[in-house]
């Protein structure tokens, strides 16, 4: 199986569902998968409807032949650096299992770290929103984050994709959040008037230096919308349109939170200053000591 399976080659020998872990580990390591072995037991438990103990249980059982064939099919995609998230159509964010697709970015720990951030910052201000905007939703994780954290708060999601709005919206109503978000597709900042409305904003805008998306991983480079990845050149045109335009939708006293890129640190933390009308401006490092977080007061 290792090997053959991602040139195509169809694996139905008899094999326990041991062996056939063993040697999808081996094929994706082959494929230069990281966590190969934690990959295939995903792979095999989705193809088996099976939690880790009772794959456990299950290992020396054969496998059988129709969830060989899907597995198979499954490698074989996972051996081309299509996502694992796509493959399954799910990942799990905030304890929760959340729908992703191409359309919209794959959630990821720093985006949990930047929530962690804006709830604890929040807490520590004794500060409650009434009215909160997840800009640039995505998959809609910011914003169901928001709505299940903050219960007094009013959350508008907002989006240029209609396709990513889609898969937000089910996102939303897998959740049972679906009266607590409004969603709402613009170009950024463009829908709104530009009048105090908000308390919050939060966003994990695009902000990869465009000559750098073609050496991120496959799994990004190829498979996620460059549309949510690219902030052009200098990986700031989408956050220094942020920065200006928050200053007229955020109310006094209001939070702007920002998901970043560690090598465009100082310059949104530049953007911020020239505004003139920002306080507590800080850029936060994440678990990895990578700087990740932005933040701001409207003065």
């Amino acid at each position: 199986m290792s090997g053959k399976v991602c040139r195509g080659e169809k694996f139905f020998a008899p094999a326990t569902v041991y062996q056939v872990l063993k040697e999808t580990a081996a094929a994706l390591a082959e494929a230069g998968v990281e966590d190969s072995a934690l990959e295939a037991e995903l792979l095999l438990r989705h193809c088996l409807g099976l939690s880790r103990s009772g794959l456990f249980l299950r290992q020396n059982e054969e496998m059988p032949p129709e969830q060989a064939a899907r597995l198979h099919d499954f490698l074989r995609r996972r051996c081309q650096r299509e996502p694992l998230q796509h493959i399954i159509g799910r990942c799990e964010f905030w304890g929760m299992k959340f729908l992703v697709s191409p359309a919209v970015l794959i959630p990821r720990p720093e985006t949990e770290f930047l929530l962690e951030h804006v709830l604890s910052t929040l807490n520590r201000e004794n500060f409650r929103p009434r009215q909160a905007l997840d800009l640039c939703t995505g998959s809609g994780v910011i914003a169901a984050v928001l709505a299940k954290e903050l219960p007094e708060a009013d959350v508008t999601a907002s989006d240029c994709s209609l396709a990513a709005l889609a898969v937000a919206q089910a996102n939303l109503r897998r959740h049972g959040l679906e009266e607590r978000v409004r969603l709402l597709c613009a170009d950024l900042l463009a829908a709104f008037k530009p009048t105090p409305l908000f308390d919050l904003i939060v966003s994990n805008p695009p902000y990869i230096k465009a000559d750098d998306i073609p050496r991120l991983q496959p799994e990004v480079r190829d498979w996620e919308p460059h549309l949510a990845l690219s902030g052009g050149p200098s990986g700031m045109e989408i956050i220094e349109a942020i920065c200006t335009g928050a200053t007229r939708l955020l109310r006094p006293g209001g939070w702007l939170f920002l998901e970043i890129g560690a090598d465009i640190a100082a310059e949104t933390e530049s953007a911020l200053r020239r505004e003139g009308v920002y306080e507590q401006i800080s850029v936060l490092p994440d678990w990895a000591g990578r700087p990740r977080a932005a933040q701001a007061r409207l003065a």
